[in-house]
């Protein structure tokens, strides 16, 4: 079973640390970017803020089966 991370603004994952989450914060398009290529193989789940998704597009949300699963926090 692998791991979960979120990759966003602090604002919005920081939070998600208390349930044992990965938290990479990520305010700027660049860091997002930064943030998803880097992420570890042990990671199975990743959650996107809104802004993070739109950045990383058919990247991270096209089904893929090398990729971990990924959600979008609601807006």
């Amino acid at each position: 079973m692998g791991t979960v991370a979120a990759i966003g603004a602090r604002t919005d994952v920081c939070g998600l640390a208390l349930a044992g989450v990965d938290v990479l914060v990520a305010e700027e398009p660049d860091a997002v970017r930064e943030a998803w290529r880097t992420l570890p193989d042990t990671v199975g789940l990743v959650i996107l803020t809104p802004e993070a998704a739109e950045v990383l597009g058919d990247a991270a949300t096209a089904p893929q089966p090398a990729r971990p699963l990924t959600v979008v926090l609601p807006s």
